[in-house]
């Protein structure tokens, strides 16, 4: 079980409140920057807005791990592409490379920072064009806080840090 925060006891609440056929919501899944599943807080899961032909997109979050055992981040799925990857960037000199991992530690107590010019998720052969100001769902695969739903907001091409 996961502890209840203020913003996973309001979706649970609504959830509730909801005839059956609508309960889809589950209290891992928010609109707020922040999502608590078990020992792992998600903030502000954001990407950039892409060109109308682009066939590529980035998503970027922080998950920080609060427990006493570390967790991984095995992948990524989104309705707004084909397929999602994990990728590392490293930059020598002045060369940034890019390599594609098939999973992301979040140790215990420590955290794992998805960034412009760093860690991404990649967001390959996008449906459409990720417009500013839209948002999408996003399905965080862990290894032990399994599936949690996060809600990705849409910010400008050129951000380079999630806004609040």
């Amino acid at each position: 079980m996961f502890p209840v925060t203020r913003r996973s006891a309001l979706v649970l609440g609504l959830a509730l409140a909801l005839p059956s056929s609508a309960a889809i919501l589950s209290p891992t899944r928010a609109s707020a920057h922040e999502i608590t599943a078990g020992a792992l807080i998600i903030s502000h899961p954001w990407a950039r807005a892409t060109a109308v032909s682009a066939k590529t997109g980035a998503l970027y979050l922080t998950v920080a791990n609060h427990g006493t055992e570390g967790d991984r981040l095995l992948g990524v799925s989104a309705e707004v592409a084909a397929r999602c990857e994990l990728h590392l960037s490293d930059t020598t000199g002045d060369m940034m490379t890019m390599r594609m991992v098939e999973n992301v530690e979040v140790p215990a107590g420590g955290n794992a920072t998805f960034a412009p010019q760093g860690a991404h998720v990649m967001l390959m052969g996008l449906k459409g064009p990720l417009k500013k100001g839209a948002s999408f769902p996003a399905i965080l695969h862990f290894e032990k806080a399994g599936d949690v739903t996060v809600e990705v907001t849409v910010q400008g091409i050129a951000d380079l840090q999630p806004s609040d």
